[in-house]
């Protein structure tokens, strides 16, 4: 009877040891699937906003173009308008989704964008007028700082 509860004993030990040890690999599993699918969904943001900041850049310039030659600078700021849309609504979701450091770099990326539409919204402004590179310089930093919350080296070969 005694050799029997430990038997008894042994087997709902290795039965709970089993349990416990495949619930903690579960759980594991499910926080990596998780991240996983967090990241996925920040880079597609991510480069989503970017896109759109660089349509609006564009559009910006054709406008400016336009003006230089005389033409006719509507089909370009409605474009620019355009992007500009999408761009107020990708934010949002690349505010939820970002880290702090990213945040902050989509903030200063959003006010330079604001200057260079403010600028080509103005019915004088030529090509010359629209000064992209603090634009530039803002999403320089904005890209290091999603690779850097996306968990990507910056390419630097290790030594």
């Amino acid at each position: 009877m005694a050799t029997q509860i430990l038997t008894l004993i042994g087997v709902l030990m290795g039965a709970l040891t089993s349990y416990v040890v495949t619930a903690a690999a579960e759980r594991a599993k499910f926080r990596r699937d998780m991240v996983t699918r967090w990241d996925e969904r920040k880079l597609d943001t991510y480069i989503e906003y970017v896109t759109c900041i660089k349509e609006i850049q564009r559009a910006a310039m054709a406008a400016g173009r336009a003006r230089d030659q005389g033409l006719n600078a509507s089909e370009a700021l409605q474009a620019m308008e355009a992007a500009e849309g999408r761009r107020s609504i990708l934010f949002e979701t690349f505010i939820l989704l970002s880290n702090d450091k990213a945040a902050t770099a989509a903030h200063t990326v959003n006010q330079r964008t604001w200057e260079l539409l403010r600028t080509a919204r103005e019915s004088a402004s030529g090509a010359a007028e629209l000064r992209t590179d603090f634009l530039v310089q803002a999403l320089n930093v904005l890209h290091e700082a999603a690779r850097s919350d996306l968990a990507i080296s910056s390419g630097t070969p290790a030594r």
